[in-house]
Order: C-alpha cells, then structure tokens, then sequence
C-alpha cells in the first residue's frame, strides 16, 4: 500500500509512526507540507527515510504567508530533491473562510504553474469549493492531479474523472455517515482510486478520534474492498499500482 496523504511531520512520533506503518504493510508514504514552516521538516523525512517522499505546498488557510519568496523556495527545492514529488497541498477551502477567495484562487494558480513547469503532480485540497477549484484546474491544464479527500458528489466525481483526475480516498470513507463517499466509490473505478491518511486528521472506525496515523491505512483499503465487492489484495496492489505510475515512482 502507498498512503498518498500524510502529515507524519505533525504526528507526536513521526519515527515510530515510520517503522508502524512499514510493519503494516505500507510501502511509501508521501508527506505534502501546508506552510513554509513546514517545509524543513517535510524534506527532513524524506532524506532520513527510503520510504518517505514529500511534496512542497501551501494549504489554503496559509495563504497569507504565500509571497515571491515562498514560491521560489518550492520551485527551486523541488526541482533539486529527486524526493519531493508533488507540488502539495494546495487548493481552495471555503468552509471557514469566504473573505478571501481571490487570494486563495491567485495563490492556487501560482503554483498549479510551478507544477506545470516542473512536470509532476499536484495534492489538491478542496472544501466546498467544487466549481471553481474545477474550472481553475482545467483552465490551467493540470492533468496530474489528485483530488485529496474527495468530498464530491458522483456526477462530480465523474467529470473530474474525464479530466484525467484522480480521487485521494481515506478514513473519512470508514465513517457510518458517509454516503455520498461510498456512493462515489461505488460508481467510479478502482483505477481512478489511491489511498491516504491525512494523519494525523480522520482517522478511520474504530480508532476515530485518536490521532490517524499511515498504520491504519489498511482499514480504509478493507472498506473500499467492501464497497467495490473485491478482495483486499485487488484494492491493494490496483491501488498501489496507480500511485505509483502517477507519481513516477519506480523502486
């Protein structure tokens, strides 16, 4: 398994978390930073350990700290460190705060350019803002995408599909109150699927509420097998699979 969304670099013990999730069964771990702060030890991990790749990125409710000089560092970092594989986790969030969606949208589309001009992928964060984290994707042309913590609808789901997109799928697929995620599961291919985390935030039944960590990721892996009615090992290795060839990881 490869858990495509992690914030082990917020977890109280990242290294023990480490060695965990290897024992588990996952194979790599990719940390997306939130905010310049962050970045120093998002690239510390990936140089401490085989299994951990990063991305640089900075998460909607930071954009105050976005300036010429943040992007410069995610350029020029990224571009040196063969380990920082996604440009993440950017995006949209309107749920906690709609005064400043030009500067989220002008924020976003900066470094949906980084990634462009690098070539690799992008670790999307969308809340309740479908529509223009959509049309800003596609007007830019980003094909490598995914859609962290897929919180659409199936008709959404699809289109997003059509672009090439791909949907990030963790805990939250656990909880007894998400039908509209199973639903999407369901409906879409299992191709079109990677897992994550998002550790430590929701982490899945029956561990919710206690800090999530790359460890459970088997249990979202369990339930996507339930709902697509396959085995365990198919949702395994397809997924996997997907991760791999999306972020052009090759060991």
């Amino acid at each position: 398994m490869i858990d495509t969304h992690s914030h082990i670099d917020m977890l109280k013990n990242p290294e023990f978390s480490i060695v965990e999730s290897i024992n588990s069964g996952v194979e790599k771990i990719i940390v997306p930073s939130a905010s310049p702060s962050g970045f120093s030890g998002v690239i510390s991990l990936t140089e401490r350990f085989d299994s951990v790749y990063g991305a640089l990125g900075v998460h909607p409710e930071d954009v105050k700290s976005y300036d010429d000089e943040v992007e410069k560092q995610i350029y020029a970092k990224t571009l040196e460190n063969k380990k920082l594989i996604a440009i993440g986790e950017i995006g949209l969030d309107y749920y906690w705060d709609k005064s400043n969606k030009e500067q989220q949208k002008d924020v976003f589309k900066r470094q949906l350019e980084i990634a462009l001009s690098l070539d690799i992928p992008v670790l999307v964060h969308d809340r309740e803002a479908h529509e223009d984290t959509f049309e800003i994707l596609k007007s830019l042309g980003n094909k490598k995408v995914i859609l962290h913590c897929f919180s659409g609808s199936v008709d959404f789901a699809k289109e997003c599909i059509k672009q090439g997109w791909i949907l990030g799928v963790g805990g939250v697929v656990t909880f007894k109150n998400s039908r509209k995620l199973k639903e999407v599961i369901k409906a879409i291919p299992l191709e079109k699927i990677v897992l994550e985390t998002d550790a430590p935030y929701l982490t899945p039944h029956p561990f919710r509420g206690e800090e999530n960590s790359p460890k459970y990721l088997h249990l979202t892996a369990k339930e996507i097998a339930n709902l697509k009615d396959t085995s365990f090992e198919n949702v395994d290795k397809t997924t996997t699979k997907t991760a791999k060839e999306f972020f052009n990881i090759k060991e």
